[in-house]
């Protein structure tokens, strides 16, 4: 059996919409310190979106006042396009797994699920099953308790149970904090499930931007409670993308020596390489060109700029997690 038991899947109306959650001027204060100031989000359905930014950001202020667990100092959000009373309605399709889930540690993953099904007045045939697998716990001893699980099974768990009443978006905030690499590849599989499988919308926040990166449609850099960019996937290809790096032991007459076989796009680099943004595919002609003209070719290769990359060269700073 399926998600969806009991509730209307979403329809036309939803994905012919351009943001499935958008915030407008969103802020947050405590006391004197503006947590979060002036935040215009905008995510679309069915996609992963990823919310970047170092610890104390700001990502998880953003994600209590989206989930309803905080209301903003200022600004607003519109949910599935409805705003005011009509959002507050809708709130109701938001799952949320923000710091640990909270397990009752002697009771089996299937109790969890069941105890809080029972609670939401959900009681269709196979629906805890149903969630169980789509987390990847079908096969999980059914009187094992959940505080024997490891962290991975644990946070998969919590996945589920934001999942219960069948949300059309859910909003995850370091999901894979503190997971092996086992752990990792398992939660970062749930979320794919979801979104490829289910249609569900997923704001998740992380700081292990090469995972991130393997997963979202697109991004938003948040930075001393402040957004900074946003961009898709496809966006961080277009402008950060790819070249081609060398190093040798005379940059000049290297740079000569790629003019004579029409590689004009080439520059030395503070780090003592040169990079050249054309003829990516044309690599090995490069290094017959500069190790004919005599010189000492140490290093050539395809260089992709990463997810992390591009966030510092944003943040102007250390990636400090």
């Amino acid at each position: 059996m399926g998600l969806w038991c009991g509730r209307t899947a979403p329809g036309r109306e939803e994905t012919d919409l351009e943001y499935i959650l958008e915030t407008q001027g969103l802020t947050k204060i405590y006391g004197q310190k503006e947590a979060v100031r002036d935040v215009d989000l905008h995510i679309r359905a069915g996609q992963i979106y990823g919310l970047i930014g170092r610890n104390g950001a700001g990502k998880t202020t953003i994600m209590r006042m989206l989930s309803g667990l905080s209301t903003p100092t200022r600004g607003d959000y519109t949910l599935f396009g409805k705003s005011g009373s009509e959002k507050r309605k809708m709130l109701r399709h938001i799952g949320v797994l923000i710091e640990n889930p909270g397990l009752y540690a002697r009771l089996s993953g299937y109790e969890n699920l069941k105890i809080k099904c029972i609670a939401m007045g959900i009681q269709p045939n196979g629906y805890v099953e149903s969630l169980l697998k789509l987390v990847g716990l079908e096969q999980t001893d059914r009187k094992k308790p959940s505080g024997a699980y490891s962290l991975g099974m644990r946070q998969r768990l919590g996945i589920a149970l934001a999942l219960v009443g069948d949300p059309r978006i859910i909003i995850l905030d370091e999901p894979i904090n503190g997971l092996d690499p086992q752990g990792i590849v398992e939660v970062r599989q749930t979320l794919v499930r979801l979104r490829d499988e289910k249609g569900i919308t997923v704001m998740v926040s992380s700081h292990i931007l090469d995972e991130l990166s393997k997963v979202a449609d697109s991004y938003g850099i948040i930075h001393e409670g402040t957004l900074l960019d946003e961009f898709s996937a496809e966006d961080l290809h277009k402008r950060s993308g790819q070249f081609v790096c060398i190093r040798t032991g005379d940059n000049a007459a290297a740079l000569l020596a790629l003019g004579r076989v029409g590689i004009a796009k080439a520059a030395a680099q503070a780090d003592g390489t040169l990079r050249v943004d054309e003829g990516l595919d044309r690599t090995e002609e490069m290094a017959r060109s500069i190790v004919g003209a005599g010189i000492d070719l140490k290093e050539i290769y395809l260089h992709s700029v990463s997810l992390e990359d591009y966030y510092l060269g944003v943040t102007g700073g250390n990636h400090n997690g």
